[in-house]
């Protein structure tokens, strides 16, 4: 399978592409011992996100969340609970090879929260450019996606699933 070449995020935007598709997507909300939230920095559109990708047929959506942390960050975790379920129609993803659009997709993703059990920090080849444990103090200074931003934000702040 061929990896993406360029990913084009749209958040509320009303000349965004009409969607082609909907795919679902997991992603992971994992945190360290201090509190540090685990941040990889894309290869496909430079932005800073929380381990997260589609999920793949005979998987269920914790397993492509523990597969997708493991490619993109050498680290191996445990799902723990959920931080909610994410469908709005104001995030569009366009994906490109070249010039060529691809895919017009409107995700819908499950963000897990989850633990660490094992691995080394490393980012995954064509996965991620870098990957560290940020403060969340921090993450103002991170050039983040609003749907990315939203996830995580709940995750830091609820105690209840969001639905939404």
């Amino acid at each position: 399978m061929t990896k993406k070449t360029k990913r084009l995020d749209y958040w509320r935007d009303p000349d965004a592409p009409k969607p082609t598709s909907r795919k679902a997507s997991a992603s992971v909300f994992v945190r360290d011992d201090a509190g540090r939230l685990l941040l990889l920095r894309r290869t496909d559109n430079d932005l800073w996100t929380i381990p997260t990708g589609g999920v793949k047929k005979a998987e269920t959506v914790a397993q492509a969340g523990v597969r997708e942390c493991r490619e993109e960050t050498g680290l191996d975790v445990e799902v723990t609970g959920l931080v909610g379920v994410f469908s709005t129609p104001d995030h569009v993803i366009v994906y490109m090879h070249g010039d060529k659009v691809d895919e017009v997709r409107q995700p819908i993703n499950i963000c897990l929260r989850a633990r660490v059990i094992g691995g080394t920090v490393r980012p995954g080849p064509g996965e991620a450019r870098e990957v560290r444990w940020v403060d969340p103090d921090d993450l103002q200074d991170y050039p983040i996606h609003p749907a990315i931003k939203l996830r995580i934000e709940r995750g830091l702040t609820a105690t209840e699933p969001y639905i939404g």
